[in-house]
This record gives structure tokens, sequence and C-alpha cells, in this order.
């Protein structure tokens, strides 16, 4: 039996609780090499690094941007009175007519947010000419399910293009490995690209990362969509965004300045170049752009390759495309330096 004594004896205070830390966020497939931030000396190096990169004109001006721009919205309007036709020639009813709808999304530099001018060095009979060129805008237009790219995109919108002014160099390339179409609209170059998904009105509002949109259509227009997709899914994959487009625009700039960039020419191409920064910035994800440049060619020089780069693991999905996969597909297993998309399909 308790005695009230011991009833009206004061409590002992139970210990503070303890404070449970949480584990440092795990950015890709495995955990960061090293979470240091800069240094004073880093954060100078960092203002160097800047100032070459504006010095050297690699920053899109306030009047290029908005030539981009207009552009973009001017083929956004071309586009969809394409669709408007093609649906009033097919005998749809007015209803559709006035719902029909196509929609573009640009990738590459510009959707990855680091679209600028380029200095271009070019001799001409001896003397050394410096001229400026807005960086190629790639863009992919997407319509219903009953504008086809063969005849209607390839024919019917070439033939439209062809007959306008500003629209230069017109040159359709339907049998390449991702079918496009490349000019110059205005001075702008150009690579549209065209995907019919299953969808009778495709709205303004088409989010291109769900996999949703990749239902009933065939592989090459999966691949077609994918360059809007790896940009969108790069982007929320890096710690910071800006130290990201910073350290990319230097290491482009670098290998354009060496020849060596341009997967045309056997080289690594823009989204070659894109991921292999991401992952670095997934590794050291607290280090600025001067701390990241440097570490770049630390960590690839020392890669074990064929061990693959990739951003996070690979998802199969079921719509049964073939993803990469060295260990089902007997193919993948002769690359000698894989780099992996974080899109489906990878």
């Amino acid at each position: 039996m308790v005695g009230s004594d011991s009833l009206n004896t004061p409590l002992s205070p139970s210990p503070p609780p303890v404070e449970q830390k949480r584990p440092p966020k795990q950015w890709g497939v495995t955990r960061p090499l090293s979470l240091a931030g800069p240094s004073d000396a880093d954060i100078q190096r960092n203002r160097e690094l800047e100032k070459f990169l504006v010095d050297s004109g690699l920053y899109e001006s306030a009047e290029e941007a908005a030539k981009r721009e207009e552009v973009l919205g001017r083929l956004k309007q071309i586009v969809k009175n394409w669709v408007k036709e093609l649906t009033r020639l097919r005998g749809y009813t007015d209803q559709m007519v006035e719902d029909a709808n196509a929609v573009i999304f640009t990738f590459g530099s510009y959707r990855l947010g680091y679209s600028h001018a380029l200095n271009i060095l070019h001799s001409n009979l001896g003397a050394e000419n410096e001229y400026m060129d807005l960086e190629l805008t790639l863009i992919h237009c997407v319509g219903p399910s009953y504008v086809s790219r063969e005849e209607d995109f390839f024919y019917v919108l070439h033939n439209i293009l062809a007959e306008m002014e500003e629209v230069t160099e017109l040159q359709p390339v339907p049998d390449a490995h991702v079918p496009v179409m490349k000019f110059k609209f205005d001075g702008i170059s150009i690579d549209l690209l065209y995907a019919s998904i299953s969808l009778l009105v495709v709205p303004d509002d088409l989010d291109i990362s769900n996999n949703s949109v990749l239902y009933n259509i065939d592989e090459p227009t999966v691949r077609s969509l994918n360059g809007c997709r790896v940009a969108d899914q790069i982007l929320k994959l890096v710690p910071n965004v800006e130290n990201f487009r910073t350290t990319l625009r230097c290491l482009k700039f670098w290998a354009k300045r060496r020849g060596v960039y341009s997967n045309v020419t056997g080289f690594l191409g823009g989204v070659n170049w894109a991921l292999l920064v991401a992952r670095l910035c997934q590794f050291y994800p607290k280090a600025n752009p001067s701390m990241l440049v440097s570490r770049f060619f630390r960590v690839y020089t020392l890669w074990r390759w064929p061990n693959p780069v990739m951003l996070f693991e690979i998802e199969d999905d079921e719509l049964g495309f073939s993803v990469w996969d060295p260990r089902k597909n007997p193919w993948d297993r002769n690359h000698l330096m894989p780099i992996i998309t974080p899109a489906y399909l990878a």
C-alpha cells in the first residue's frame, strides 16, 4: 500500500526529449560525397567565374529573350491554326473545331533555363570576325490523335511554313531517329518536333511529365516527347537549380571552345553534359559553381566506366517500352559510357 506521504512527494522532472537528427536529404542514388559549403575563397572565385561568363557573352540579353519569346508566341498560334484547319477539313463539328488545339513545349537549354547568345569565331579570308547568333531553340509540338506526323506535320504544316517570309532554311528530316523539321524563324534557329497523343482535344495545361501522355503511342513518339520530360526531371532532381545552370553554362562553353561538344560529331551532346553536371550537383549539394567546375573533372576522370551515371533509380512501367537494363538487355551490356536519362523510358 502506498502511503499519503509518497503521493505528496514531488516527482522528479522527466528528461528532455532527445532531438532526433534527420539524416541529410539524399539526392540521387547514393549519399553525397561532401556536404561542405563554399569557403570565402570559393565565394571570391565564384564571383570571378560569373564575371567571366558575363564578359564572354554567355547570358542572353533582354532584347534577345524578348525576340525569342515573340517567335515562340507566333509559332504557338501557327500550330493552333494548323490543327483547327485540319479539324474543320475533316468534317468535325463546329464545337470540335473551336476546341481543337496544339501546344508547344521547349526543351534543351531553353527549358533548362540557361539559353544564351553564342560567340562564334569564324575565319573570313584570313581575318577573324566575331558575330552573335541566338542558340538553337528546341520545340515540341503536341497535337490530337487525328493529326499525324507523316502527312499533316511533314506535309501540311511544312507547306504552311514554306510560304511564310519569316521562315528560311526549312529542312524536314522525317527519317531521323527523332523526326524533326529544322528552319529559321525570323533569324532564330528552330528544331520543331511533333507528337500525336491519344486525346481528341489537347488542353493548354497538358502535363507533359505525367506518364499518362505516353498511353497508346509508338516508341518514336515517346522518344520525341522525352526531351521535354527529361529537362523537367533534371530541374527537380538537382539541389540548387541556379548553381546547376551556372556550372552547366561554364562547362558547355569549355567544351565548345575545345571542339569536343556535339553528339553529331561523336562527342557528348547537350543532354549528356546536363546529366553529368546534375549528378555532380547531387554529389556536392552545397557547393557553388566554382567548386563544382573543378570537381567535375576530378569526379569523371576517376569514374569507373561503364558504371552508369543516373540521377535516380530507373523506373520500369506497365507501358511495355524497353528501358536501359543490362541485366535484361544484352545490347545494353556493350555500352561503354552509359549516361541515363531520368524520365521513362530511360
